[in-house]
């Protein structure tokens, strides 16, 4: 298949960004008989960074194994403002790691980290161990899946959790849909069953100047700011524009 023919097929499949997919798949097939392989599956829907074993994320290669959530762009900012709550020695955990991109874009930024990820995704614990080497990952049910001898001891927890109302997973694009576990997006009837249970056991789990920060839909703010303070945590907003992240900041 020659790259034209290639872009073409992309473009008709309805990939907006034909071109570039086009040159990731060209480089990602070992051999020339496998591309048509790759274009076939991409064609029926499957996510290019399940294909290609990777994603893009804050500039590093995160790797993605099929069926496992792929990291979004937007939870780059969950790194951004954590950035600036860290420094070495803090306790980081990331509950709901999926491929733990966020604990190691952390560890990457701001060296000396003790990190640790948990997921109750058995595929996503094995990707989150090869993105994660220098730290621990936990497999089990948020909290239940941590050590405990973190217990009063975290200085930022944080969260993508599952935070799409269960009726609205019919409305996700269909490579998210179909390819994606659906306990990596099932927020349950109003999208915030999972975010429920972190905040209640948060305070637990967080050191005296400790900060939770999870990511959410806009529409959200109000329900979670409430939770927070319900918790008795201090909420904040942030929100990125260009990258259409919101993330909710809880401090002790």
């Amino acid at each position: 298949m020659t790259r034209p023919e290639l872009v073409r097929a992309l473009r008709e499949a309805g990939c907006v960004y034909a071109e570039q997919e086009a040159t990731l798949l060209m480089e990602g097939a070992r051999e020339p008989t496998a591309l048509a392989g790759l274009v076939a599956r991409r064609v029926a829907g499957e996510p290019l960074e399940h294909l290609l074993g990777w994603a893009a994320f804050r500039g590093r290669r995160v790797a993605v194994d099929p069926g496992v959530y792929v990291p979004r762009r937007r939870s780059e900012h969950l790194v951004t403002v954590g950035i600036t709550l860290v420094r070495p020695g803090s306790v980081v955990v990331e509950l709901c790691c999926g491929t733990a991109a966020v604990a190691s874009a952390l560890g990457h930024a701001v060296p000396g980290l003790e990190l640790v990820a948990a997921d109750v995704d058995p595929a996503a614990v094995r990707c989150a161990r090869r993105n994660l080497p220098g730290g621990r990952v936990c497999e089990g049910d948020l909290h239940d899946a941590l050590p405990p001898d973190l217990r009063g001891r975290i200085d930022l927890l944080v969260a993508n959790p599952p935070h799409v109302p269960h009726d609205e997973i019919r409305l996700m694009p269909r490579e998210a849909r179909e390819h994606e576990q659906p306990v990596a997006l099932d927020g349950g009837r109003d999208g915030l069953d999972i975010v429920r249970r972190i905040v209640a056991e948060a305070p637990v789990w967080l050191s005296p100047t400790g900060v939770l920060l999870l990511e959410t839909g806009r529409s959200q703010v109000g329900a979670v700011t409430a939770l927070l303070s319900a918790a008795g945590l201090t909420p904040a907003v942030s929100t990125d524009d260009d990258l259409a992240a919101t993330v909710i900041v809880g401090r002790r």
